[in-house]
């Protein structure tokens, strides 16, 4: 499957990161819901404006109202990443909250369920590329501490779904995502132009896999392809290893700035995911990380020198 098209297409959290240019991209060819909270009309109108009919809907307390419940595909990329120690609320929303969309929409072709390269247990050595079936444990994330126990829970949830409805399911565990929308390299970017140190986890490399929501776009239609029972389990990230002190050096060459380092115990974790699984399953990226990065703080930042390279 190279392409989506013509099909009825629900993205939960469409407003997101990730979920808005790929959402917004589906509905040129498909006809595509978009459900969340939507706390923020400000945001839901955005997603409306891109062609996507919303409803407000709770997955900690689903309501579904009117939501027709016939989807073809189910892309369920809505997640809480919140401060604080509230684990409970943390599980009830991404782990319960995934039962719910899948119980509800067991009918469908397939669904795919974003989790993150974060269940993993930290490698020892962070230039080996993290497999499938490397071990879990959840990855130190000091500004969202709940967030990889309750996606951990997700993922047990999500792969009882796909056997116990006959739902076929693809579980992709994205890495660093970025792009024109957001991300992480935007996020670094912002960090450099504000004159502050970007904090390094001490006596670690921060080795990421950075993927241009280009390639996500790309290969959305073949991971849903792959949804099988029980579950397919695949890393979601960038064909690329980049060290993360590498990037922001590029970013802050083009932004005609410096950067500088420090190391800290809630410094960015971030390790290589092997990318062989998905290759297979999707096919390669086709945007290099410094082509997207030029890209990405030529539309973030028009007032920079982006080519500069």
């Amino acid at each position: 499957m190279n392409r989506l098209e013509g099909q009825k297409i629900l993205v939960t959290g469409p407003a997101g990161q990730i979920a808005f240019p790929l959402a917004s991209r589906l509905a040129l060819d498909n006809e595509v819901w978009g459900i969340a909270r939507f706390s923020d009309e400000t945001s839901r109108q955005r997603v409306e404006d891109a062609g996507i009919q919303t409803r407000a809907v709770d997955l900690a307390e689903p309501v579904w109202g009117d939501l027709p419940a016939d989807f073809d595909y189910v892309l369920h990329l809505a997640a809480s990443i919140v401060p604080g120690h509230d684990y409970a609320t943390a599980i009830r929303i991404n782990a319960e909250g995934t039962g719910h969309v899948m119980s509800r929409f067991r009918n469908a072709k397939a669904c795919l369920v974003m989790s993150t390269c974060g269940v993993y247990a930290s490698p020892d050595d962070a230039h080996h590329g993290v497999l499938e079936d490397d071990p879990l444990g959840g990855s130190p994330q000091p500004y969202a501490p709940t967030y990889c126990v309750s996606k951990i829970s997700q993922e047990a949830v999500a792969k009882f779904c796909a056997t116990t409805f006959e739902l076929p399911t693809i579980l992709a565990r994205m890495n660093a995502a970025y792009g024109d929308n957001g991300g992480l390299a935007a996020m670094l970017l912002d960090v450099i132009l504000a004159g502050y140190p970007i904090p390094l986890l001490k006596g670690r490399d921060p080795i990421a896999s950075p993927i241009h929501e280009d390639d996500i776009f790309d290969q959305t239609p073949g991971l849903l392809a792959a949804a099988s029972i029980p579950a397919t389990i695949t890393n979601w990230g960038g064909d690329e290893p980049v060290d993360i002190r590498e990037l922001c050096r590029f970013m802050a060459e083009l932004a005609g700035c410096e950067v500088e380092f420090v190391e800290s115990d809630d410094g960015i974790h971030q390790y290589w995911i092997d990318p062989t699984r998905r290759i297979e399953l999707a096919g390669p990226c086709r945007v290099p990380w410094r082509e997207g990065v030029t890209r990405m703080i030529a539309t973030r930042q028009s007032d920079l020198p982006a080519g500069n390279t």
